[in-house]
């Protein structure tokens, strides 16, 4: 075989691998989710997982991924492995959203907003970090190092999710008489299964991003860059075990996980530059941000169920921020560059996704009413509940 067409198929198979470890995710944001809320609301959740996968998939089929890279083409692998690749990518942005605005939202128009942002709002940010690049040689033409999507993807979600929780508002008494109502975790062994899906994906979401593992240079590459990322969600998990004991004698085990999916998010945009300790720093200071982000986001009535902001949003900023601290190397790989790149695609991402979202709203509203959620999303949008032998509760 020609050495050239053997690169050909090794790569290939190599993107088809990642692609499939990048598919566990979804069992895994559906798993984490459909753990974290009531009983009552788990179809719905499961549902939506499905739907977003489905409908932003297909959006990206039709229209994104030519909008985000311009031409079918791939002179390294097979250009139907390479679509792949990206088309696992795209409904992340999606579920890192839905989960936030679990238990009160309708399925409908959500899948309505899945369509836009895997056809056209998640491809023009594409556009403008990995792809076509439509604004080159512009003021805001975007000189930010983001291997795996630290902003392309999980800031992206976050800050669709922030509009979202604007526009669609709290759980119904959530927020009661200026006080907090917990709402606790129905399921924690489909949280653990979920996280450690998730975590299984991102060696593909990470590894795979390195784009090539057929010499020996490229293969090297590939295992730095799952050993960084496997390093940062240990250390995420392990600072907020410490923090949490600290503070209340006790071990939270949906908040050590969050901790982990912090640092795992905090990593992505840089595990291929770093060395073999830094990612150690990276995810202990992402694991805080976990720990000190959910209450902050609870005091500002922000109802995030299972997190999302303060898992996905802010280690999202701080992971891009952390390669222009760790790996700047003079013009290529800025502080600056990284903040810019953060600044424009937050005002972007917020901006686009609020405006969609209030247009949907007005025609489809995204809120389901009071009654329906006190009977929950699975009766109300489903018909079939998960624990139809469990009493509901309220």
């Amino acid at each position: 075989m020609n050495p050239n067409d053997l690169s050909y198929v090794i790569d290939t198979f190599f993107s088809l691998f990642a692609m499939t470890l990048i598919i566990f995710m979804v069992p895994g944001f559906a798993m984490l989710e459909a753990g974290l809320v009531r009983t009552k609301n788990v179809t719905a959740v499961l549902t939506i997982n499905a739907m977003i996968y489905i409908v932003a998939s297909m959006a990206f089929f039709l229209i994104g991924y030519s909008l985000a890279f311009g031409a079918w083409e791939n002179n390294s692998m097979s250009i139907w492995a390479a679509f792949l690749f990206q088309m696992a990518f795209v409904g992340k942005t999606v579920n890192i959203m839905s989960g936030g605005v679990s238990e009160r939202v309708r399925i409908i128009p959500l899948a309505v907003f899945a369509v836009i942002m895997g056809g056209i709002i998640y491809p023009l940010i594409v556009n403008v970090s990995w792809g076509a690049d439509f604004l080159s040689g512009s003021f805001l033409d975007l000189h930010m190092y983001d291997l795996a999507g630290s902003t392309v993807i999980h800031s992206t979600g976050g800050w669709a999710l922030l509009a979202a929780i604007i526009v669609i508002g709290s759980r119904k008494g959530r927020y009661k008489n200026g006080k907090i109502h917990v709402v606790p975790a129905s399921n924690i062994p489909l949280v653990v299964l979920g996280v450690f899906l998730l975590w299984i994906g991102w060696f593909g979401f990470n590894g795979g991003s390195v784009g090539s593992i057929s010499s020996k240079e490229s293969a090297d590459a590939v295992a730095l860059t799952i050993l960084n990322t496997n390093t940062a969600g240990l250390a995420g998990g392990l600072i907020v075990g410490i923090l949490m004991y600290m503070r209340y004698k006790l071990f939270d085990i949906t908040m050590v996980l969050n901790g982990a999916l912090g640092g795992l998010v905090a990593v992505t945009a840089g595990p291929d530059l770093y060395s073999i300790y830094e990612p150690i720093i990276v995810g202990l200071v992402g694991g805080a941000l976990v720990v000190y982000a959910v209450p902050f986001f609870d005091k500002l009535k922000l109802d995030d169920p299972v997190g999302a902001l303060s898992v996905h949003l802010v280690n999202g900023i701080w992971g891009t921020l952390a390669v222009g601290i760790f790996a700047s190397n003079g013009d290529d790989i800025t502080f600056m560059g990284q903040l810019k790149g953060v600044v424009v695609i937050a005002v972007f991402a917020f901006s686009a996704s609020f405006i969609v979202l209030k247009i949907i709203n007005k025609f489809l509203p995204f809120r389901a009413d009071d009654d329906e959620q006190t009977q929950g999303m699975d009766v109300t949008e489903c018909g079939v509940e998960a624990y139809p032998e469990f009493k509901r509760a309220i």
